[in-house]
């Protein structure tokens, strides 16, 4: 029973984790950046980890009672994916998106930081996924086996950040050219205004 609930953890975590996303994004260019990975991965595993095991004690049950949270956190979200786009855009436009090694060492980390809390954090629907949905998936299992549902989700958000993070460095002779790097902004700049677009345009629903 333990190592079933463990599994469905895995597989709904990581369902919900690898779809692309704003934050997936953001840590695929820090991984081709070689720019403060570490950082990058641990932020978004280590908020992942707080929220799923914040959704299977339960709380993920204030977030339906509390709408306008997620109402804030949908346009501030907004804000930010927009502004985020914005400068993803103009690296397109410009170029010099790509970093050298040696720059990337010289990339602070406190920017990069907020950047990564504000990706995990920022967007409404983590919450909605990470703590209300499989808050709400592990409820199928007794109280006593809820804790091996959330190591299981746990481990896929750990396996996932890493891999994305610490792997993208396997693309980087296709990043050696400029170009790569100009298409990549052009790509993320158009996702973040369409996911920008979709929190204005939609709204949450919980539940």
């Amino acid at each position: 029973m333990l190592l079933s609930a463990a599994a469905s953890g895995f597989i709904a975590a990581a369902g919900l984790i690898m779809a692309i996303g704003a934050q997936n994004a953001f840590v695929l260019r820090q991984g081709l950046q070689q720019s403060h990975v570490g950082l990058v991965v641990l932020v978004c595993m280590l908020g992942d980890i707080v929220l799923i095991i914040a959704g299977v004690a339960g709380i993920g049950a204030l977030v339906q009672q509390w709408p306008w949270l997620l109402q804030a956190l949908r346009f501030g979200g907004a804000a930010f994916l927009a502004v985020y786009g914005l400068l993803a855009a103009r690296r397109a436009i410009t170029g010099g998106g790509e970093l050298a090694p040696a720059n990337a060492a010289k990339q602070h980390w406190r920017p990069v930081l907020l950047t990564a809390l504000a990706f995990t954090f920022l967007n409404p629907h983590v919450y909605l996924d990470t703590m209300v949905l499989l808050g709400s998936l592990s409820t199928r299992y007794p109280a006593e086996i809820r804790w091996a549902f959330a190591l299981g989700a746990c481990c896929a958000s750990t396996a996932w950040f890493s891999a994305l993070g610490f792997g993208a460095r396997l693309l980087l002779p296709v990043f050696r050219n400029p170009k790569a790097w100009r298409v990549l902004d052009t790509v993320m700049a158009i996702f973040m205004f369409a996911l920008s677009l979709l929190l204005l345009l939609k709204p949450l629903r919980v539940g």
